[in-house]
């Protein structure tokens, strides 16, 4: 299945795109370095990250801390 893991700003801009592709069921782990897609450091804040994976959405509020 799909699996696409983004994180979006309070305004609910996409601002990184984590992950987007076909993955078996199973353990994965993903690191963010809070940046940006132009790989620009983001300021501290909250953030929300956003899984999707078939019929499964999940998301959650992160804190990013500089």
């Amino acid at each position: 299945r799909t699996v696409d893991l983004a994180i979006y700003n309070a305004l609910g801009q996409k601002v990184r795109q984590l992950l987007l592709r076909e993955q078996a069921a199973g353990r994965y782990q993903v690191t963010w370095d809070g940046r940006d897609e132009q790989e620009i450091d983001l300021a501290s804040g909250i953030y929300l990250l956003s899984l999707r994976a078939g019929a499964l959405h999940s998301a959650q509020k992160i804190l990013l801390l500089r």
